[in-house]
């Protein structure tokens, strides 16, 4: 049964989980009820934190269709539980819903992908599934997304919208008309409301929820311990504490529901009108829209409330609330297959394919373009937490746990402390018998020595380093909305950048031109506005071929198609609304030339003498755009010339594409030699196409026509060439992180030759490294998959001569020694078809390629992302830098992503900076790393916090002594927290450094630290506990022999007796307390490290300034005793001499301790790796490991010119056999 049971719901997606079905069992409840009555509602709590216990321990399993409760656990490597109760939708409530039409509205075509079977499935279930006659349907909510039973695949499935399984004809033709009233009554139904209701809990929600943290709820049963044990004033001040912390807890976490709430909240609730099936127009608010709705876009623009694709118009918009970026985009319709001439009516329709015809909720409409009156509209293709936007901010609500050994050993720690605890809880309670102590005195003080163990500063602590780092990064104008990556941060190893905008200038400067003319590369020309060329196609191509718009009287879009254009020094035009009501057929967007550009006469010798028969006036009209798609790595426009009877269509994009879609006789033959050379210099290459369109091709049928039948059998016109600067910082950036032993890896949509020539100006493959070029070719025509290995020197030599023998070739690499290889170091450089190829029929070669592939070219947003995660796959800590619009997935991906945007947060990435320079990558790295060993020294410190009370609580016990009252407040509030607090803020060190810092707490040299130090301590606390015991004057009460009056003495002593029932006055007590108050100070600055990733501790002032008065005001009290304030700690008079022996003990401890300290800094490593014995050790990391296995691999890397190929059976073990041929 458990196996027949077992689901699995989301599969083959990130948060895919299985999924059990539970019954509620009356006999389990109540055992389990009689259970909390007897634990004093203990048990309760624990089932409240683990859902599978309580799940476990109430039901009984059932069968997924037929239970009350699911039990889901996630598929990855957290395995994290959670349940959710079964509910019913009940269709027969709802008056629009006639349920036996349901079948017939859905053969319609009107519901929606899986409304459909969840619809269907209604009249079959509701005899199967309900007693009564009402149509239900059964259903859960899990992270806000409701999850529908669905029986043609026996599973619960959520309701998917029309981004899923729809085709672009379907849309047209069965959605485009609306939906009827009743179709919408009964999806709001299925769907609910269109909101992404991030809801701010009440305080009171809240509060309950952190108090029942099982920390909390172990400082409760603490206090409760010391109020019965008279420690009254401590146990108050820890609640105090207690009680603050959950108060700054309550404060951030509500301030962070806020924040993203209001983050939400701009598009909540506007005023939409849709299109219902009979033409009519219905004002709704947008809550109420569903799948399926036709939305009209207002002419001034708005926020957009939903997915919805454009069918009618085009829109342009600020999408910088998703991907950070600002520049505003051009949005046209979907093209309408069935009315195209090829009629290719079956691409499904995906919002992330067809991103350019679909306007994302949340963000800004800013302007809208329309056509003859119609109006601009646009399906609701998914709704509230389906969207792109529901999506990002339910990662943010329900983020994947942080998978970080640091928070793994702190988990370990906690159980060592426990560990600990139970040793001095059995000691504790032998001892007492022994000495015959009563047995409610024994149970107090047995548990008193577990609450003295775990700390109850310790989450505080924890979090203070993080919370001064995300200050300081703040400073700096790094934004984060994931604090716990800070951590991470100083781990990573490996940073990938995206090159336009991020290495090299945002802006383009046009270099020039190169024409092509009779199949023939004319000479570059730098000047593109001149009256020569002014009616030429090249400039028609320019001035026509982009995205741009007029928002508010100013150009602006994407910053090439302005530089391109001003180069041209046109004019663009954008029809107002009352020309476009005048005439029928108006142009959306006119451009043309200046008037001193236009020659007074005609000029000669042109072929193309019919197109300017008017030459008065001369205007090019942009009849249909095709945005630029990264996909495609293209963009292409319809326009018609004023007065000229046929169309012309204009292309431009990578040069590799444009010249692939051209008629190949109209490309010079020396097209991949002139490229070649203008990408080694690092210039950016476009590529422009041109051809007439047919006659027949009217302006209706251009609108619908698929951009497959335009862009083909194109003629080739020439060059564009662009220079792109190197930002004035890049190279020094990425010299300190090379030095620092951080990886640098360039990710670009560019071309391949330009990419590796920017990754060699900024240093980041060094003139002298090797470039080898994985080219990938996937199986054709019943041929297996290949790599070709090029050297990015003869790649032109390699293309052109197939006979090039690889002695041929000045490279290093041939040779198979070792030095050699050492000496020179290679680099890996591919694009995104080879990417993906290798990815799916070379998984061997993916690790090795990872070690050193530096270059990615013409990749993709998603090939980004799996590039990501191939270098995560060989254990490297990744960061990203990107400018967030099309790295948006490799951003969330990557442990430490920062998106160089102009907005405070956006939602694109944990991590934003406001500098929109790399310099913020290094800025990060060193805080990272500096609160990462903050970390590091506050669990030390904690650490040895609680040894050194437990130990010195068991030195008293055995004479059944212990610490007052205030002598613990004095040690945690006063010594303790100010300790722990200030000791955190020690600041970033200035530099990066080579060595990177440990990424768990169990290190070695980080547990020889930690147990050297404890032995220290215990050997002087031991050491002076047992030699006051040796002293002369150790009988006598008073050894003071002070010198007040008897009486005053006497009574003294008296009140004390009174007062003194748990025997804390004595001498044990006054000399351990002494010695170890120093103790906590000493280990503070033991631990404090600064160089080489925090500024020393004497630069943090506030903590030198802590430790000084602390260390006065405890010598002061220890050499000159003050009667006021001994009478408030317990302590007893001691002589002179024994508070100098008590001084130079503890001055002798501070050396030691100190002395060890550095040493183990120093020589640790080596000695712990002299004492481990001379054998190699397997390095953790893969690639440390595969790096050690490469270097003695005789085929590794591959000869220049020669092929890998992947053998006919690919999958064999789940890897690829690979033969060599050279």
């Amino acid at each position: 049964m458990d196996r027949e049971e077992r689901k699995t719901i989301n599969q083959g997606q990130e948060d895919e989980m299985e999924i059990y079905g539970y019954n509620l069992s009356r006999w389990k409840l109540a055992i389990v009820s009689l259970g909390v009555i007897c634990t004093g509602g203990f048990l309760l709590l624990l089932l409240y934190w683990m859902p599978e216990w309580r799940v476990k321990a109430t039901c009984i399993r059932a069968a997924i269709k037929d239970c009350e409760v699911v039990l889901l656990r996630t598929t990855d490597e957290f395995k994290m539980w959670f349940c959710a109760k079964i509910r019913f939708l009940s269709l027969e409530s709802h008056p629009f819903v006639n349920p036996k039409s349901i079948a017939n509205k859905i053969s319609n075509g009107h519901a929606v992908h899986l409304t459909e079977n969840p619809a269907e499935d209604t009249s079959h279930e509701m005899n199967k599934y309900s007693q009564t006659q009402s149509q239900q349907i059964r259903y859960f909510t899990h992270h806000s997304v409701k999850y529908f039973w669905n029986d043609t695949i026996h599973n619960f499935d959520f309701l998917k919208g029309l981004d899923e399984g729809v085709s672009c004809t379907s849309i047209y033709e069965k959605h485009s008309a609306g939906l009827t009233k009743g179709m919408h009554a009964y999806r709001k139904l299925l769907y609910g409301i269109n909101e992404i209701a991030v809801k701010v809990p009440s305080v009171f929600k809240l509060l309950i929820k952190e108090v029942l943290n099982p920390f909390y709820i172990f400082q409760l049963f603490s206090v409760i311990l010391w109020s019965t044990d008279e420690y009254y004033y401590y146990a108050l001040a820890i609640v105090i504490m207690s009680i603050v912390s959950i108060m700054s807890s309550l404060y951030s976490i509500r301030k962070q529901y806020i924040m993203l709430h209001d983050m939400v909240a701009t598009h909540s609730t506007v005023r939409v009108s849709v299109c219902r099936v009979n033409e009519e127009i219905e004002e709704i608010f947008s809550t109420d829209l569903v799948p399926g709705d036709v939305m009209v876009i207002p002419l001034n623009g708005t926020v957009m409330p939903c997915d919805a694709v454009l069918i009618n118009g085009t829109c342009i918009v600020n999408e910088s609330m998703l991907t950070g970026e600002s520049v505003p985009v051009t949005k046209t319709n979907l093209p309408n297959p069935s009315v195209d001439i090829k009629g290719m009516g079956e691409e499904l329709y995906s919002p992330e394919t067809h991103k350019r015809h679909t306007l994302f909720c949340g963000t800004t409409v800013i302007q809208t373009r329309f056509y003859t009156g119609e109006l601009v509209k646009a399906i609701v293709v998914r709704t509230g937490f389906s969207t792109s936007k529901g999506q990002l901010v339910r990662s943010i609500l329900y983020p994947k746990p942080t998978d970080f050994k640091l928070y793994r050993d702190a988990y370990l720690f906690l159980l060592c402390l426990v560990a600990v605890a139970g040793i001095g809880f059995i000691y504790t309670i032998v001892n007492s018998i022994l000495n015959e102590v009563e047995v409610g005195e024994i149970i107090i003080e047995s548990l008193d020595i577990i609450t003295i163990t775990v700390p109850p500063a310790l989450p505080a602590a924890m979090t203070a380093g993080i919370v001064y780092a995300q200050r300081r990064l703040k400073n700096v104008g790094i934004f984060c909305i994931s604090p716990q990556r800070i951590n991470i941060c100083g781990q990573l190893n490996l940073v990938c950048f995206d090159k336009t905008g991020t290495l090299t200038e945002d802006g383009l400067d046009l270099w020039g031109i190169q024409r092509v003319e009779n199949t023939r590369f004319l000479l570059p020309e730098e000047n593109v506005c001149n009256e020569l060329l002014v009616k030429s196609q090249f400039v028609a191509c320019m001035a026509t071929c982009h995205s741009l718009t007029k928002i508010e009287g100013v150009l602006s879009g994407d910053p090439l198609d302005l530089k391109m254009f001003e180069a041209i020094g046109w004019i663009l035009e954008e029809a107002t609304e009352e020309e476009t009501a005048l005439h029928n057929r108006i142009m959306p967007t006119v451009v043309r030339p200046p008037k001193q550009l236009l020659p007074e006469s005609t000029p000669v010798g042109n072929q193309e003498m019919e197109l300017f028969e008017l030459p008065a006036i001369y205007e090019i009209g942009i009849v249909r755009q095709f945005p630029f798609s990264s996909a495609l790595q293209r963009m292409s426009v319809v326009a018609r010339v004023l007065g000229d009877k046929k169309m012309d269509a204009y292309m431009k994009g990578a040069p590799e594409v444009i010249a692939s879609l051209c008629k190949p006789e109209t490309v010079p033959v020396e097209f991949e030699e002139v490229l070649e050379d203008y990408t080694k210099q690092g210039f950016r290459v476009i590529a422009l196409a041109h051809r007439k369109l047919e006659s027949k091709l009217t302006w209706h049928k251009v609108q619908n026509i698929s951009r497959d039948t335009i862009e083909n059998n194109m003629d080739f016109m020439g060059l564009i060439i662009m220079q792109n600067k190197l930002k004035q910082e890049t190279p020094a950036v990425l010299e300190d992180l090379h030095k620092a032993n951080i990886r640098t890896v360039m990710v670009t949509g560019d071309n391949m030759l330009t990419a590796v020539s920017v990754a060699r100006d900024c240093g980041m493959i060094l003139p002298q490294d090797k470039v080898i070029i994985a080219e990938a070719l996937p199986p054709k025509d019943g041929k297996v998959a290949k790599i070709n290995w090029h050297y990015a020197d003869s790649l032109t030599q390699c293309s052109n001569s197939t006979a090039v023998g690889s002695e041929d070739i000045p490279i290093k690499l041939v040779h198979d020694s070792l030095e050699d290889l050492q000496i020179t170091p290679y680099h890996f450089a591919m694009n995104g078809k080879s990417f993906s190829v290798i990815l799916e029929h070379f998984q061997d070669l993916v690790p090795k390629l990872m070690l050193h592939g530096t270059v990615f070219a013409r990749m993709a947003p998603d090939q980004k992302t799996q590039l990501v995660e191939a270098l995560q796959n060989v254990d490297y800590f990744v960061g990203m830098c990107g400018d967030g619009a099309n790295d948006c997935g490799a951003l969330k991906r990557a442990h430490g992503g920062i998106s160089l945007s102009e907005l405070e947060a956006s939602v694109a990435s944990p991590f934003t900076s406001k500098t929109p320079s790399i310099s913020c990558v290094p800025n990060l790295i060193r805080e990272g790393r500096a609160a990462l060993m903050t970390s590091f020294c506050v669990f030390k410190f904690m650490a040895l916090y609680s040894i050194i009370q437990y130990f010195s609580v068991t030195l008293l016990y055995s004479i059944l002594s212990n610490l007052g009252d205030f002598q613990f407040l004095f040690i945690d509030l006063a010594i303790i927290l100010v300790v722990v607090f200030t000791m955190s803020l020690n600041p970033a060190w200035k530099e990066l450094v080579a060595q990177r810092p440990p990424s768990g707490l169990i290190s070695g040299a980080l547990l020889f630290s930690v147990l050297s130090q404890i032995v220290i301590c215990i050997g002087f606390q031991s050491l002076g506990f047992f030699w006051v015991k040796q002293q002369p004057w150790y009988p006598s009460l008073d050894a003071c022999n002070t010198t007040r009056s008897l009486f005053q003495n006497s009574s003294h002593l008296e009140n004390e007796t009174e007062l003194d029932t748990h025997n804390i006055q004595n001498y044990e007590n006054t000399t351990v307390f002494f010695i170890s108050s120093f103790q906590y100070l000493i280990v503070a600055i033991a631990f404090s490290k600064g160089k080489p990733f925090r500024q020393p501790c004497y630069k943090n002032y506030f903590f030198v300034v802590s430790v000084i008065i602390l260390y006065v005001f405890i010598l002061l009290i220890m050499l000159h005793p003050v009667a006021s304030v001994d009478q408030v700690l317990q302590i007893m008079c001691v002589p002179y001499e024994w508070r100098i022996t008590m001084l130079i003990i503890v001055l002798v401890n501070a050396f030691v301790s100190i002395m060890v300290e550095e040493s183990v800094d120093r020589w640790g490593k080596c000695c712990l790796s002299w004492a481990l014995g001379c054998r190699k050790k397997t390095p953790k990391a893969k690639y440390m490991y595969l790096a050690q296995e490469l270097l003695i691999d005789p085929e590794w890397p591959p000869k220049p010119q020669t092929t890998t190929e992947a053998k006919a059976l690919v999958k064999e073990n789940g890897s690829c056999q690979v033969i060599t041929i050279t």
